[in-house]
């Protein structure tokens, strides 16, 4: 639905060139100006930045940086290389526990709201979750030898 304009509370609007509700185009681009100086300031912040770092910091890898870090393989390897799968494994393991984590914060704020059925439910919850560790745990995916 097109709002009306009372144009008695816009005389100045009234002119060549507007659009059905009587707005000129050039007023509609002038609202945008605000947003686009906002983009353009933060588009040349970023390049400066970028910039800067190149300048600035010293870029002289050494054999320690570009040694693997925590990940188990050559990190300037093909990427279409094979790894284990165990690493996947730890993935899902982190992300099952780190869900626990984000139910059990609001669980243990609204204990006392949720009552008994809410407590049963969060038990049924950590049940399921460590049945799957222990499966996981059983099935050897946590050896790494």
């Amino acid at each position: 639905m097109i709002a009306r304009v009372d144009w008695e509370l816009f005389p100045d609007r009234q002119a060549e060139g507007s659009n059905r509700n009587g707005w000129a185009m050039e007023d509609l681009l002038r609202e945008y100006l605000p947003i686009l100086i906002f983009i353009g300031i933060a588009v040349g912040i970023a390049c400066a930045m970028l910039i800067a770092s190149l300048v600035i910091a010293a870029q002289k890898p050494d054999p320690e940086k570009l040694s693997p870090y925590e990940c188990g393989f050559e990190p300037f390897e093909d990427a279409r290389g094979r790894f284990d799968v165990r690493f996947y494994l730890v993935a899902i393991l982190f992300i099952i526990f780190d869900l626990e984590v984000a139910f059990l914060f609001p669980w243990a704020v609204a204990f006392g709201d949720v009552g008994m059925f809410g407590f049963w439910s969060m038990i049924i919850f950590l049940g399921v979750l460590t049945i799957g560790f222990i499966y996981e745990w059983r099935k050897g995916a946590l050896e790494w030898e």
